[in-house]
């Protein structure tokens, strides 16, 4: 019975790029606030600066042990994953997809802010 439940990878190549887009739109979102966030500051070249913020050390170590930095990146990570859950299982046809194709996009936006967010405190700390 179980084996029945599992869902395997996709097949269909939409599904991969549905995939790629949403991992794309994360790493575009946090870019995006890292070049607000250098603008604000003043800096120069507010365009190196977002991607110079991405050789953190601590953070690439905390992201390759599977942790999370803090209460707040996991709650919104299992929120995330509820909300998504509830929506595929209580609405259904146009309606489920519509929701999801708005859900989806502002879960993923919100949770590469709060790995932004979570990561700028953690400079401030350092510096």
């Amino acid at each position: 019975m179980f084996m029945m439940l599992a869902r395997s990878l996709p097949d269909d190549p939409t599904e991969w790029w549905i995939f790629l887009g949403t991992f794309v739109l994360y790493v575009l979102a946090r870019w995006f606030f890292a070049w607000q966030q250098a603008r604000r500051e003043g800096d120069s070249h507010p365009v190196r600066a977002a991607l110079a913020e991405e050789d953190d050390a601590e953070g690439r170590t905390a992201a390759s042990m599977g942790g999370f930095r803090s209460y707040r990146q996991f709650f919104g990570f299992v929120g995330s994953g509820l909300a998504v859950v509830l929506v595929a299982t209580l609405t259904d046809g146009r309606l489920r997809v519509a929701l999801l194709w708005v859900i989806i996009p502002l879960l993923v936006i919100a949770l590469s802010y709060l790995d932004f967010w979570q990561a700028r405190k953690a400079r401030s700390r350092t510096v």
